[in-house]
């Protein structure tokens, strides 16, 4: 890629804002009598969270490898994609790419902000043509580029994403919500050697804390100073923080999780082998499948009314509904529900 200097990628008037630090969070008492924030003096979580997660940020990153300077937590990932996009994107200015189909939610707040959405076509195999991409990168100078890996809703890895990274103008977010469920590496790797790179990783997956909304950040001190200047000053409340440290302890919690969703993805590949109405199952490194149907919006109805909950993806992926992989009670569910539809 070329020489990257943020600067050049980062709005004037993000660059000129001053963050709000928390005098309480920048400082170590031994007994303080805390005044100072018009806090109620009784209850059990009356104090306001740490606004810095050291604490989480200090675990996180002995686990990743990186330093507590590389990382920011969001109220989920959501918030933090958010923030990259009112961080480097100009409002009616600026554009940023996607991969179509990809996760919505990069394009909705990008035209929250006002910012164009610019679409990346994949193939038939749900990978990036090379050739569009660069195309695409040279003639329409998209601000950021959402890598969604495995991406959601088609399930796959993207390949060689390296690649992009180093042949993108300006930043790329690979997004690896359903990392844990991948045999690949994680974006983390590439940090030292790629400035313009943003990792994000999340609990709500393979964690199983959906509930608790944390997601987290990994990129260079620099863009990490910039979201930590732009978000609110207690964006994580304590509740989550505890149980996200306290998680982090357990080395099985993570493992076990993914092990019994491993197994059963296993399980319900080899179930939709019998399954009539089911006419092709896309490859995933997820803990979800996108499955091909024949007539898929009678088939979502149908399960709709045994209150099986699934996520059609059609017309935007014709005939295509996005099934998660659940317990074995809900597993069974599915699979005999499925196998009462006519194909």
């Amino acid at each position: 890629m070329k020489e990257f200097n943020i600067n050049t990628f980062v709005r004037k008037n993000i660059m000129a804002l001053q963050p709000y630090i928390s005098f309480r969070d920048q400082n170590e008492f031994n007994a303080p009598v805390m005044l100072d924030a018009n806090e109620c003096p009784f209850g059990e979580f009356n104090r306001y969270p740490d606004s810095a997660q050291k604490k989480l940020k200090e675990k996180l990153a002995e686990i990743k490898e990186v330093s507590p300077s590389q990382i920011a937590i969001g109220n989920g990932s959501d918030e933090l994609i958010d923030l990259i996009i009112k961080i480097f994107c100009e409002p009616k200015k600026d554009a940023i790419l996607m991969m179509n189909p990809s996760f919505a939610m990069y394009g909705f707040y990008a035209t929250v902000n006002e910012n164009a959405v610019l679409k990346l076509d994949l193939d038939e195999n749900f990978e990036i043509v090379k050739d569009d991409f660069l195309k695409i990168n040279k003639e329409q100078q998209a601000k950021i580029f959402f890598l969604c890996s495995p991406n959601n809703p088609t399930g796959n890895s993207i390949q060689d994403i390296e690649f992009f990274v180093q042949n993108f103008d300006g930043i790329v977010v690979i997004d690896e919500a359903y990392i844990e469920f991948s045999e690949n590496n994680s974006g983390i790797e590439l940090l030292n050697k790629y400035p313009n790179l943003i990792v994000l990783q999340t609990f709500s997956k393979a964690w199983g804390t959906a509930g608790a909304r944390v997601g987290v950040a990994y990129a260079s001190e620099e863009i990490i100073r910039l979201i930590n200047t732009v978000k609110a000053p207690y964006n994580v409340n304590s509740l989550s923080q505890e149980l996200i440290i306290n998680l982090l302890d357990d080395k099985n919690r993570l493992k076990e999780n993914v092990k019994k969703i491993l197994e059963e993805r296993t399980w319900l590949e080899e179930q939709f082998k019998n399954i009539g109405c089911i006419v092709k199952v896309f490859p995933t490194d997820a803990n979800f499948f996108l499955i091909k149907m024949n007539n898929a919006p009678t088939v979502y109805q149908k399960m709709l009314e045994q209150e099986v909950l699934t996520s059609q993806r059609s017309p935007a992926i014709p005939d295509c509904i996005r099934i998660n992989v659940g317990s074995r009670e809900e597993n069974e569910k599915l699979i005999n529900v499925l196998k009462e539809i006519q194909p």
